[in-house]
């Protein structure tokens, strides 16, 4: 099946024909975001036209899948989601941006630590430049709390206090800790990784996935289940935008971006009830972010014009403001962190000054590995996971299973 063709701006000023033009594919939002960069980039380069490509999220990265492997419909410079860039770092198919004319390392003091790390492939080339960043945090309902007489720290003191403060909001108010127990897991399972280790694989390809770890996050999630503190949704379901505008789910754990998504469009009118708070037991974990790459067969004349226009975009300090501002894309520009805007009331969490928050934990989260069989085995163990939650399978065995078939998929 073909992807659907692109859709794209061209930009060209009243004047003789651009001798150039540059290519950037990108994915809602960071086509706007590249857009509202055409006035700094025509400053920079008059002669040098952008020619801005979109397709929606999952055709962008199923195109530019097929462009890395036939070396057709390359653009210039390709936006990436960050479990994109692990796996396309596997393939080889991206610059080194350490090599000339790109030089990232000069600049990797200036960046969030685990966003430059999550760029880094085994071989140590560093194939994409951070953007934005997902800093992983909780989401709470405080006039929830307040009805079930709750304090913030009740939610965050442990993952044990977490699930106990679920069931006093259940019993006093009727409102799910959370939308799906899913949730948990995701977060559990990328906790306190050791050096060497990813989510599901170590560096040597090791599975993982039968580890104290998971049971840690197989049991959290089921004691939630078994006592119903989850509405058993899935995230962006209409189920679970009516379970937020409707008071029903008094937590979500999300990246900070979420806010901006519920202010917009999922529950504005909620605006105000909202709260943000790190998130529990001090798990400190990533919720995406983008990245700027360079396919290494693309066009060799426009590379060092690809390369300046990625250091626009994510090393500039205003075009890294009017991102977040606009669009709720957290910097991974380090150099902005101390903007005044970071300490502003956000309005939406009631005047909350949460991007400090945000800020402060970023600084904290480690890179995640990504290994080429990554996205197969979060479906492994996501089944295992249900099938556990449904009382078919004990914990135990349900990792000794999802083992045994991601050693099986290792031998092929």
């Amino acid at each position: 099946m073909t992807a659907p063709a692109w859709t794209g701006v061209l930009v060209v000023p009243a004047r003789a024909q651009p001798r150039e033009v540059l290519t950037v594919a990108a994915f809602p939002l960071m086509d706007e975001i590249a857009k509202a960069a055409i006035p700094a980039w025509q400053a920079l380069h008059p002669d040098v036209e952008l020619r801005i490509l979109m397709r929606q999220y999952s055709d962008h990265h199923t195109a530019m899948t097929t462009a890395l492997s036939t070396a057709v419909g390359l653009p210039d410079v390709m936006a990436l989601e960050a479990s994109f860039v692990g796996r396309f770092a596997q393939g080889g198919g991206l610059e080194d941006l350490r090599q000339p004319p790109f030089g990232i390392e000069s600049v990797r003091a200036r960046l969030v630590p685990y966003a430059y790390d999550q760029a880094i492939a085994r071989s140590g080339a560093v194939v994409a430049m951070p953007a934005d960043i997902g800093p992983g945090t909780l989401l709470y309902r405080k006039d929830i709390l307040d009805r079930a007489g709750l304090a913030p720290e009740d939610l965050t003191r442990s993952w044990d206090a977490y699930v106990a403060a679920g069931e006093r909001i259940k019993a006093r108010t009727g409102a799910y800790l959370v939308a799906n127990v899913q949730e948990i897991k995701d977060i559990l399972v990328a906790d306190g990784l050791r050096p060497g280790e990813g989510v599901y694989f170590d560096t040597e390809s090791r599975v993982l996935v039968n580890t104290p770890r998971f049971e840690r996050a197989f049991e959290v999630s089921l004691r939630a289940r078994q006592k119903g503190l989850d509405a058993k949704v899935q995230a962006w379901s209409n189920d679970w935008g009516a379970g937020f505008k409707q008071g029903r789910l008094a937590t979500e754990l999300s990246g900070a971006w979420l806010v901006g998504q519920l202010n917009a469009f999922v529950a504005p009118e909620t605006k105000g009830l909202w709260r943000a708070a790190s998130l529990p037991g001090g798990s400190q974990v990533p919720y995406g972010g983008t990245f700027y790459a360079i396919a290494r067969r693309s066009a060799p004349a426009r590379k060092r014009l690809a390369w300046q226009f990625i250091q626009l975009m994510t090393l500039d300090p205003a075009r890294q403001l009017q991102a977040f501002k606009d669009y709720d894309a957290f910097p991974a520009l380090r150099d902005v962190h101390d903007d005044p805007f970071f300490s502003e009331p956000v309005d939406f969490l009631g005047g909350q000054r949460a991007r400090l928050l945000w800020r402060d934990d970023a600084l904290r989260i480690t890179a995640l590995p990504v290994h080429k069989q990554n996205k197969f085995a979060e479906e492994v163990v996501q089944t295992e996971l249900d099938k556990v939650l449904r009382g078919h399978k004990t914990i135990k065995a349900a990792l000794a299973d999802a083992e045994q078939l991601l050693l099986r998929r290792a031998k092929r």
